[in-house]
């Protein structure tokens, strides 16, 4: 039997320095553990102990055979205050529940359905674009996904409430990345401070317009073929036999809508950043977008057609994944490798560490899209890429975001060529999600 052995531990520094340095600079100080550690280090964050995971088959092992071992980590035990008991932050039995609930609303049929919105949505925003302007590309793209995520979820037109929202989900995960990582983050809450003030009501904006469209949704009644249709009409026919109360549907329809909006904004806001630093690239993925579309809206006939347009969006997730790193609470003692754990440990997994070793991706920082045809990915272990996480708590949505992405940035590429403005400045932003911090600005060049 193999001899378990401690993780390595990283080098000791002054009390507090590892906390500043997540705050600040996250992904530096991860990627700099991983290649003086290898796959498994422990280290001080406070008052917890914490343990990188950055093996593929460990993270398998995490994430897929043991994972009932495993409970959400500190960060998103935490996000209940913004959240609620949703997908992304329920456990045990009760997630199982609100999983079978929420499942058919994410079948493969059924997200077929939304592609028309998608396109459409999209076109709207690319045609009242002119030649010459200049767009901060992460705020289009949150804008953009946000109505679409409204439609889908909510059958809600909220175009004139778009500006209003989307700033109160901003400010909800700026101030709650800020303090997120604080000691006495219980404490601290509680306390009369101006940043809670505003968190509350970030919230409780966000929760208005929540409430008000299933209490109308209710009264209402009947199935429009959106997700709130779907949630509301599902019983658990495997449990009691009962619906979601409006406190779960609250808590579902906010995970699904920051999920679904955040996230892929994020992805596609990378996207356009990348392909305007790889024109060879960009003109590859609109060479396939011209021949598979010939001028017309892609539909969800196209989305299958549209395989280099894929693979640009998939590397765009290695490189910038929008969820860039994820944690786990071991419950009990384990072992990965040769390495034993301790119970009660976090143990965090990056993509953004992962997704960057060139055992796997050779050349790790250039954008290359050929790395997503059947072959290649073949020769990779499934968790040497996981944008979406894995296992049973796998992101609902994941067929929904790859069809909204493919669908977007045909549709928006159909027409238009981004260029990067000079003043730009590119610093990636680990907050809840991957941000560009300063924004996206770029100008358009209209396509010949």
């Amino acid at each position: 039997m193999m001899a378990q052995l401690e993780a390595p531990r990283a080098a000791r520094t002054l009390p507090g320095a590892n906390i500043y340095r997540f705050r600040t600079d996250a992904l530096r100080l991860l990627q700099g553990m991983y290649r003086r550690y290898g796959d498994v280090v422990q280290f001080r964050l406070g008052s917890e102990r914490v343990f990188m995971v950055s093996n593929p088959e460990y993270i398998r092992e995490i994430l897929v055979t043991n994972h009932k071992n495993f409970i959400k980590g500190r960060g998103l035990q935490r996000a209940r205050k913004f959240l609620g008991n949703g997908l992304l932050t329920s456990e045990g039995e009760f997630h199982k529940r609100q999983r079978r609930l929420s499942q058919p609303a994410f079948h493969r049929e059924r997200i077929a359905t939304y592609a028309r919105v998608m396109a459409q949505y999209a076109a709207e925003m690319r045609d009242a674009w002119q030649p010459g302007e200049q767009h901060d590309m992460a705020k289009e793209m949150m804008r953009l996904t946000l109505r679409v995520v409204a439609k889908t979820l909510f059958d809600a037109e909220v175009k004139s409430e778009m500006d209003e929202i989307g700033a109160a989900l901003t400010t909800t995960i700026e101030l709650f990345s800020a303090v997120m990582t604080l000691p006495f983050f219980e404490l601290i809450e509680k306390l009369p401070l101006p940043f809670n003030y505003r968190f509350r009501a970030a919230r409780a904006r966000l929760d208005e317009t929540v409430y008000r469209i299933i209490e109308e949704r209710r009264r209402s009644g009947g199935d429009r073929g959106d997700l709130l249709s779907m949630l509301l009409i599902a019983q658990d026919e495997e449990g009691d036999g009962t619906g979601m109360t409006d406190e779960q549907l609250r808590d579902e329809a906010m995970t699904i809508f920051l999920a679904g909006h955040e996230t892929t904004a994020n992805a596609l806001t990378w996207t356009w950043y990348l392909l305007s630093q790889h024109p060879e690239v960009e003109a590859q993925m609109h060479a396939e977008i011209d021949a598979v579309l010939d001028g017309r809206l892609p539909t969800v006939a196209e989305y299958g057609k549209l395989k280099y347009t894929e693979m640009v969006f998939a590397e765009s997730m290695r490189l910038y994944p929008p969820a860039w790193v994820f944690g786990r609470r071991a419950l009990d003692d384990f072992s990965i490798g040769h390495y034993r754990l301790p119970g009660r440990a976090l143990v965090l997994m990056s993509p953004y560490v992962v997704q960057r070793r060139s055992d796997f991706y050779p050349a790790p920082e250039r954008f290359i899209p050929e790395r997503w045809t059947p072959e290649e990915k073949e020769k990779r272990p499934k968790f040497a890429y996981f944008p979406f996480g894995g296992g049973p708590r796998a992101c609902i949505g994941e067929g929904f975001a790859w069809m909204e992405g493919v669908l977007i940035l045909a549709t928006i590429a159909q027409k238009w060529r981004m260029r990067l403005a000079p003043e730009a400045r590119i610093v990636p932003e680990p907050l809840i999600t991957l941000r560009p911090k300063y924004g996206m600005p770029m100008q358009l060049e209209a396509r010949a």
